[in-house]
C-alpha cells in the first residue's frame, strides 16, 4: 500500500523481508544498509525482544528511481523468524508492496523453510493478498554453506510457480542487490501500470 506525499513528491514503498528464523533476512537489511550512501539512507531501527535472538524488525528508507517525476523511497523491514511472533509478523506485513522470501538453503532448514512459507501464504491471505498478486522474489540464501541443497531442489520445493528467484549469501552481500533490485523492478512496474505510465 504505497503511500505518495504530494509535498515532498516521495512515493514511500513497503519491502518485507520473510522467512524462518536465523535465515539471513537481518544480515541482507545490514548489508544493504552498510553499503547505501549515507545520503540516501535513514536510521536502521531495531528492536529486540528477551528471548529472540535476532532483531524484531529493521527500518531502512533508500532511493531507487522515479515514477512520473515522484521519488521512489523503500523502506526496508524484517519480519521475527520464530513462530511465536506470528502476531508480530502479520502485523509488520500489513500494509506491504513487495516480499521476499529469504530461505536457508541447508539441508536441515528445509522443514522449517516450508513452515514460514505456508505461514506467509496465510498471512497474506489475512490482508487479501497473495504472492501472485504483490511483487514476490524467492533468495536461496547461505549458497556457501557445504550442506547447502541442491538449487534444482529448492526450487521444486520454495518456488513452485517460478517467481524470481536469487541465490545469496548475505554474510558477503552475494545475491542481496540483486534480489532487492529484483523486488524494486516488481514493484516499480506495479506502480507504473497504476499511475499510467
Amino acid at each position: 500500500m504505497s503511500f505518495i506525499n504530494h509535498m515532498t513528491k516521495e512515493i514511500n514503498c513497503k519491502v518485507v523481508y520473510y522467512g524462518p528464523g536465523l535465515c539471513g533476512k537481518t544480515a541482507n537489511l545490514q548489508y544493504v544498509f552498510e553499503k547505501t550512501n549515507p545520503a540516501n539512507k535513514g536510521k536502521m531501527i531495531s528492536l529486540a525482544t528477551e528471548t529472540e535472538r535476532t532483531l524484531f524488525f529493521d527500518f531502512m528508507p533508500i532511493d531507487l528511481g522515479t515514477v512520473r517525476g515522484f521519488k521512489v523511497r523503500f523502506h526496508l523491514y524484517t519480519v521475527p523468524g520464530q513462530v511465536f511472533y506470528d502476531a508480530s509478523r502479520k502485523l509488520i506485513l500489513k500494509g506491504s508492496d513487495g516480499v521476499i522470501f529469504v530461505a536457508d538453503s541447508q539441508a536441515e532448514r528445509l522443514e522449517a523453510n516450508q513452515e514460514s512459507l505456508d505461514n506467509l501464504h496465510h498471512n497474506l491471505g489475512e490482508y487479501g493478498l497473495r504472492t501472485d498478486t504483490v511483487p514476490y522474489i524467492v533468495q536461496y540464501n547461505k549458497r556457501d554453506l557445504p550442506n547447502a541443497v541442491e538449487l534444482a531442489e529448492l526450487r521444486r520445493l520454495l518456488n513452485p510457480t517460478g517467481v524470481p528467484d536469487f541465490e545469496a549469501c548475505a554474510r558477503t552481500g552475494m545475491g542481496v542487490f540483486e534480489t532487492l533490485k529484483g523486488v524494486s523492478r516488481g514493484i516499480l512496474g506495479k506502480l507504473a501500470g497504476q499511475t499510467g505510465g
